[in-house]
């Protein structure tokens, strides 16, 4: 099987290490990193194991490859541009989304009818240009045709994913799935990078009555947006992010820190920034989520700037 993954950061690369025991990979990544990889090797460590992998990297994808499987690992704000450059690729092939926040898989459909969502709920930290250390895991990723459905190409990726070693699942209902993990994102991540600590100090009184904000506003919001979740309310969601996620994940630091800490701007927009929105669209308030927004927006502008998080 070949597979290409498609704006490989230290989540993309992670799971290409993986894959590269099993199948055919090649990665698109900047650069300075592929540069890097393609010298020293990638070297992973953490819970999905320690080991140096040897993959095929590059900054673009060679001239006239096909791939049976996709999968777009890049941050939220550059999908579209990512499509667009590589829509020749990208179309008819099965491709898969591993990225935070709501809008991806719909960007992705305007090129390609065969788009496959995918949850994936793991801390991936960079060490350097070459190395990423996988911190925690919250439970096993999960694929689904999207919207909706679990079909034998989706299958197939999940045998192949679990045969690299990836904690795994399919699911009927990925955008379910989807709106779960961005909950939890949106939850944790920006506070985690406004305030500069790791997701276990967050669950301190004056943090946790934010979060409850937060959730709060974004359940209003998916119940609206007529999406089905695991738990029945938003103080049911709580008692599972405190009791069970934000344990599992206490010793990671936010994707959104690492990017504003790098001087890069941040998934916000496909976050807290789509609760906002579509909040917008239904009529919904959502003010703790447009404050937290705009304090990831202002961390981001002082990091642009020069200004040290």
């Amino acid at each position: 099987m070949k597979i290409l993954v498609l704006g490989a950061g230290a989540v993309g690369l992670s799971v290409a290490a993986k894959l590269s025991s099993v199948c055919d990979i090649h990665a698109v990544s900047r650069k300075k990193t592929a540069d890097a990889i393609s010298a020293n090797g990638f070297h992973l460590t953490g819970i999905w194991g320690t080991g140096t992998f040897r993959f095929s990297i590059s900054d673009h994808v060679p001239e006239g490859a096909r791939y049976d499987y996709i999968i777009i690992a890049a941050k939220s704000r550059d999908t579209e541009t990512l499509c667009r450059e590589y829509a020749k690729v990208i179309q008819g092939t099965e491709t898969v989304s591993l990225q935070n926040g709501i809008g991806n898989e719909e960007i992705i459909s305007r090129y390609t009818d065969k788009v496959i969502g995918g949850m994936i709920i793991t801390g991936f930290e960079w060490q350097g240009e070459d190395r990423v250390h996988v911190s925690v895991e919250a439970g096993p990723a999960k694929l689904g045709r999207f919207p909706s459905g679990l079909d034998g190409p989706v299958q197939r990726l999940v045998n192949v994913m679990g045969d690299a070693g990836i904690r795994v699942g399919g699911t009927a209902e990925v955008r379910s799935e989807l709106w779960g993990k961005t909950l939890y994102n949106c939850a944790l991540n920006p506070l985690g990078a406004v305030m500069g600590v790791p997701y276990g100090e967050l669950g301190r009184p004056a943090a946790w009555r934010i979060i409850t904000e937060i959730v709060r506003e974004g359940f209003s919001v998916i119940r609206a947006e007529g999406i089905s979740l695991p738990w029945t309310s938003p103080d049911d969601y709580l008692t599972f992010l405190r009791d069970v996620q934000l344990p599992a994940t206490a010793r990671h630091h936010s994707s959104m820190l690492q990017d504003i800490t790098r001087g890069r701007p941040t998934e916000i927009d496909f976050l807290n920034g789509a609760i906002v929105a579509k909040g917008a669209a239904h009529g919904i308030p959502t003010p703790v989520n447009a404050c937290i927004t705009d304090l990831v927006k202002f961390c981001e502008a002082l990091a642009s700037s020069g200004v040290p998080p």
